[in-house]
C-alpha cells in the first residue's frame, strides 16, 4: 500500500561540497532507512574550504515545494537546517502551521563550519520567536544558544540554564550539542526533555577536521527515527552514538573542514 514507509523531509539549503545541509540530511535518512525528502530554500556554492556564496530560493517556490509533498506523500516528521534570512524563516514558519508533518526537529543554523554567516542577523529574532515554539526537539550547538538565549554558556551550569530558558520559549525537548566546548577529551551535549528529565551525553573527543556537517546530522538522524516511531529520549541517544561513529571513523575528502562518515554507524565503524 502506499505511503506505508516511513519518510522525512528536511527544510535547509544544499552543500554543493556534499558534506552538510540537505545533502547531509539525506544521507542520514537514507543510512537510518527512511525515505527522505526536501525543500530546498537556498542554494550555496560551498566545499570543505568555506561557502563561496549563497542564494535564497523565491518564497514562491518553497511554498510550491511545501504543497507537491503533501499532496502526495506522508511525511512522519521533519526538520529545519539553512533558513538564510527573517522573511524565508518566516515563510517556512508559515508552511509548517499549514501542513502537519509529524514532529519537527529545529536545527537553528546560524554560521558554517568555515565561518560564514548562514542566517542574517535581524533573521535570529524571527527564529526565536515564531520557529523555536514550533520545536519538538530544538539542537542549537553552543554559539547557536548563545545568540538565542543570551547567555553566556561558560560552563555546564549555563548550559543547563540556557536549556531552561529556550524551553520556555517554546522548544520542548531541548539538545545543546558541547562540541565547539574546550574540553581536550569529551564532547558532551544537554539534554532537557519536555518531561523535564535532564541528562548529559558525553563522547571521547576525537582530534579531527573532518567534522563538516555534525549539526545537520545530529538532527536529521533525530528526525529519521522519530518517523520510525521511537521516542524522543531514545531518538536523541541513538543520534550521538550515530554522530560519534562518523566522526571517530573518517573518510578523506577535501583539504578543509572535511564531511562525516555517514555510513560508518551502520557498518560497524568500517568503510
Amino acid at each position: 500500500m502506499a505511503n506505508e514507509f516511513p519518510q522525512t523531509l528536511t527544510i535547509a539549503g544544499t552543500d554543493s561540497g556534499g558534506g552538510a545541509g540537505v545533502m547531509a540530511d539525506l544521507k542520514t535518512m537514507q543510512e537510518r532507512q527512511v525515505f527522505g525528502t526536501a525543500v530546498v530554500v537556498a542554494v550555496t556554492a560551498q566545499n570543505t574550504l568555506g561557502v563561496q556564496d549563497f542564494m535564497a530560493l523565491p518564497q514562491k517556490l518553497i511554498d510550491e515545494q511545501f504543497a507537491s509533498l503533501a499532496a502526495d506523500l506522508k511525511i512522519s516528521a521533519c526538520k529545519t537546517g539553512m533558513l538564510a534570512d527573517a522573511a524565508h524563516v518566516h515563510g517556512v514558519v508559515e508552511n509548517l502551521k499549514r501542513y502537519d508533518f509529524g514532529p519537527l526537529t529545529v536545527d537553528p543554523v546560524m554560521i558554517a563550519k568555515g565561518g560564514a554567516a548562514l542566517l542574517a542577523d535581524d533573521a535570529v529574532a524571527t527564529v526565536r520567536d515564531e520557529l523555536v515554539p514550533l520545536a519538538d526537539v530544538l539542537t542549537p550547538n553552543l554559539p547557536e544558544a548563545k545568540r538565542l538565549t543570551g547567555l553566556p554558556l561558560d560552563d555546564k551550569e549555563e548550559m543547563e540554564a540556557a536549556a531552561v530558558e529556550l524551553q520556555n520559549l517554546g522548544a520542548k525537548n531541548v539538545v545543546i550539542k558541547g562540541g565547539h566546548e574546550a574540553t581536550p577529551d569529551q564532547a558532551s551535549d544537554f539534554v532537557l526533555l519536555a518531561d523535564g528529565r535532564s541528562f548529559w551525553l558525553s563522547a571521547p573527543r576525537v582530534d579531527t577536521v573532518r567534522t563538516h556537517g555534525t549539526g545537520d546530522t545530529l538532527s536529521s538522524c533525530i528526525t529519521a527515527e522519530l518517523a520510525k516511531g521511537a521516542d524522543f529520549e531514545s531518538a536523541i541517544r541513538l543520534a550521538k552514538d550515530y554522530v560519534t561513529a562518523a566522526i571517530a571513523h573518517p573518510i578523506a575528502v577535501g583539504h578543509g573542514h572535511g564531511p562525516l562518515n555517514h555510513w560508518a554507524y551502520n557498518q560497524g565503524g568500517t568503510i
